[in-house]
């Protein structure tokens, strides 16, 4: 494939297809971050936020499983290559969390919901992207840096390599039966195993993710030039998306703009064949003008803490990253808060 391919494109090839079935799990599966905290806070239902609990375990399991067949090492990622900043994380998860639950969208969704025909998410993937480069190497990437500088970690910053250091067990089997009681976890719960189809697509998006670790390693240790190994994360690579849609003739694809591509396309194909596919628009600006804040907020907020709610939520948490818990529960707090500004029409100056 390599040689016929080359590097960039095998894993831009690589992205596209898990970003095919991420797309088809958000249609056919119903698989959304926002959607699973409005149903716990509102309709009192926990499937989808079992969906997510499955998908972590399988994440896990699969990529600590491919880390012990010599497939993938963990260690080459961003996510353990880099010190964590908890405040970092923790300012970025919040604003990630908020904008989203203002946007009504997370990116991922947004890509999800373009590929579905809305328009309007076509405006917040823009936002996103624009608002990503703008933190990451934009106007505001001095403050950043200054504020938060990037340090590469003398450790691992994993929860699975600290519990090795200490317990002195293979790495692999700790991940691995973490990954296994995470996935007896969620399957524990009748409302969960009453419905295959959110097992499937739960079990779906959890390879999907180890297999980006796979992919881009296999790259990585087989090609010649120095590729990353990465994952699926949806706030930098749809800037990366809208730099290339503009400048291909001098850039090269990556396994992010594949993973955007594959998400819109997978997406569509879902809404076609559930006949559900529909063109959509804001008629209303004020709704407009909220959903482009929220989308700046992502933007923002998914650069300071190093993901968005896949990127840190699925793919970190895949590796047990420092960063991944404590960002998912910032990204659930701040929508959370927004949420309930959003329905019970409360004002931040007047929340008690």
């Amino acid at each position: 494939m390599l040689e016929l391919l080359g590097e960039h494109w095998t894993v831009a090839f690589f992205g596209a297809l898990g970003g095919m079935a991420l797309g088809l799990a958000a249609r056919l599966g119903r698989f959304c971050t926002l959607g699973a905290i409005e149903d716990v806070m509102y309709s009192s239902s926990s499937l989808r936020l079992r969906m997510w609990g499955l998908s972590i375990g399988t994440a896990i399991l699969a990529s600590f499983s491919a880390m012990a067949l010599g497939l993938f090492d963990p260690q080459g990622s961003i996510y353990l290559s880099q010190t964590w900043n908890p405040l970092s994380t923790i300012i970025g998860g919040l604003l990630f969390g908020y904008g989203m639950a203002i946007a009504g969208n997370c990116g991922f969704g947004a890509l999800a919901r373009l590929g579905g025909g809305d328009i309007r998410a076509f405006v917040i993937v823009l936002i996103i992207g624009v608002a990503a480069y703008v933190m990451s190497s934009g106007p505001l990437a001095s403050a950043r840096v200054f504020l938060f500088p990037p340090m590469e970690a003398e450790q691992s910053q994993s929860l699975v390599f600290a519990l090795s250091r200490w317990l002195q067990l293979d790495v692999a089997l700790i991940g691995i039966v973490i990954g296994l009681i995470l996935c007896l976890s969620s399957l524990s719960s009748s409302i969960l195993r009453s419905s295959w189809n959110a097992v499937l697509w739960s079990i779906v998006v959890g390879l999907t993710i180890a297999g980006g670790w796979i992919g881009t390693h296999w790259v990585a240790t087989h090609g010649f030039e120095a590729t990353p190994i990465v994952s699926h994360t949806f706030s930098t690579p749809v800037g990366d998306t809208l730099i290339y849609a503009m400048l291909s003739s001098g850039l090269t694809v990556s396994f992010g703009i594949g993973s955007v591509f594959g998400v819109v396309l997978g997406a569509a194909f879902g809404s076609f064949g559930k006949g559900q596919f529909r063109w959509e628009a804001c008629d209303d600006p004020r709704e407009l003008r909220r959903q482009m804040t929220g989308a700046w907020l992502m933007g923002f907020g998914a650069v300071l803490s190093l993901g968005c709610s896949v990127g840190q939520g699925l793919s970190a948490m895949s590796l047990l990253a420092y960063s991944a818990p404590v960002a998912l529960l910032a990204i659930f707090a701040g929508a959370w808060l927004g949420l309930r500004q959003m329905v019970e029409g409360f004002s931040l100056g007047s929340a008690r």
